[in-house]
């Protein structure tokens, strides 16, 4: 078999706040008849697909075992074809045809962004962030900045030094940070190293 089935689960632990996975609620009210998406990986290194996302229709449910028959055609997978039985758990569910109540917080963590140093993504890590007014016109940009502290090297002034990227990809990073995430513009928090927890700095010199 050239395939195999991906955990959300094992992947929503990996990435908490970029890896939707559907909610409790959700996944409780699947019954037979509906769709459902599964991750279906390739097991072979010559294609450049390294997975599929596929619809499956459910035709048995036993708790959390299921049984379905997939309701797409395959790009690259060989040995699986449209309409094939495929036997699956809950926790390989990545998508369903409800709506989900939790959906509001993954919009948050995908559409708002932030901007990060390439040294935060290098070191997947953050010791400082400010944040300032958000720019005019952007819906998206939340005015957070984050920097490692190791970045005295680096012109502040190159635009190549920075990424603009969703604020769930720092929250992956540390979440902690959420006590305080929605605190309003101008402000600034920095880590103790001891300790490791972040404390409000009130003497940041803000340029005009």
């Amino acid at each position: 078999m050239t395939w195999s089935l991906d955990s959300v689960v094992a992947r929503h632990k990996e990435a908490p706040y970029t890896f939707y996975v559907p909610s409790e609620y959700v996944l409780n009210k699947i019954e037979i008849g509906e769709l459902v998406k599964l991750i279906f990986l390739c097991g072979e290194e010559d294609t450049e697909y390294r997975g599929e996302r596929m619809w499956v229709e459910i035709i048995h449910r036993s708790g959390d075992e299921l049984i379905g028959t997939l309701r797409n055609e395959p790009v690259s997978i060989k040995d699986l074809v449209f309409g094939q039985e495929i036997h699956f758990k809950i926790e390989h569910i990545c998508d369903t045809m409800h709506h989900d109540p939790s959906a509001v917080n993954w919009d948050y963590y995908f559409e708002k962004k932030v901007v990060v140093t390439n040294d935060v993504l290098e070191r997947n890590e953050f010791n400082f962030m400010v944040r300032d007014f958000p720019n005019e016109g952007s819906e998206s940009d939340t005015g957070w900045s984050f920097f490692t502290g190791y970045e005295e090297e680096n012109d502040p002034d190159d635009i190549d030094n920075y990424q603009f990227i969703s604020i769930g990809k720092v929250l992956n990073i540390d979440d902690s940070i959420l006590s305080f995430i929605d605190r309003e513009p101008q402000c600034a928090f920095e880590r103790n190293l001891e300790t490791k927890e972040f404390y409000e700095v009130f003497d940041y010199e803000w340029e005009e």
